[in-house]
């Protein structure tokens, strides 16, 4: 699948998943802004790197987009990928964890998507990432769960909002991914059941190709073996 010349913003592009879109989509000839709110790495392959940038707050979110647009020469697209997890039972836990995790699940996406609407051409591309526990919550998955369900209604609403423009808008949904810290929270699971980043980044690299033009709004199930 080739991306060649497309230029794209990633967001959580410093996590094992964001590392491994970054990877995929320089590999299909794509050029990347790599932003995040962690410190860059010493070594982003190519990639154009912007640190310390707090997407939840929409000015930050701006300058940061507006400056990947610039380093790139432009923007085609935006994959959404800055979140995080907590697992935390109502009775045990605070009514914070969940203005938490909707500020780095769901707010971060909107703030991104919308700082990078005057950049996107016609034809361009939003990928997010929701999340398959979203779909049932379980015990304990609540914050977690509403914050990712935000991301999927916030993903139909504006694919139908942009439909005119031709800019797609999808979200993936992936059961348990296998990162580092995943295994060290779950050392007994079968890791082989899990997704890979790296199949999650293949599924990006083809939504963000030209041979999805005609995926909007959808909310893709990617669960390897569970």
């Amino acid at each position: 699948m080739s991306l060649a010349g497309k230029r794209i913003a990633i967001t959580g592009a410093f996590g094992s998943l964001g590392a491994a879109v970054v990877q995929a989509v320089l590999a299909a000839g794509g050029k990347v802004a790599a932003i995040d709110r962690a410190d860059a790495p010493a070594n982003m392959h190519g990639a154009k790197a912007f640190g310390g940038v707090d997407l939840a707050d929409a000015k930050a979110a701006q300058a940061a987009i507006d400056a990947a647009a610039k380093a790139l020469g432009g923007l085609d697209a935006l994959v959404n990928i800055a979140g995080t997890f907590r697992f935390e039972t109502l009775a045990d836990g605070s009514p914070d964890t969940w203005d938490f995790l909707y500020r780095i699940n769901l707010r971060t996406a909107v703030a991104a998507s919308k700082a990078a609407l005057a950049h996107l051409p016609d034809g361009g591309r939003i990928v997010n990432i929701g999340a398959a526990g979203a779909l049932k919550a379980g015990a304990g998955m609540g914050a977690y769960a509403a914050s990712k369900s935000g991301v999927m209604r916030f993903t139909e609403s504006l694919a139908e909002e942009l439909k005119a423009r031709g800019i797609t808008v999808n979200a993936l949904l992936p059961s348990t991914i296998d990162t580092p810290p995943n295994r060290k929270d779950m050392p007994k699971a079968d890791f082989a059941k899990w997704v890979k980043p790296s199949q999650l980044a293949d599924v990006i690299v083809f939504l963000l190709s030209d041979q999805a033009s005609a995926i909007t709004g959808a909310l893709i199930p990617v669960m390897g073996r569970v």
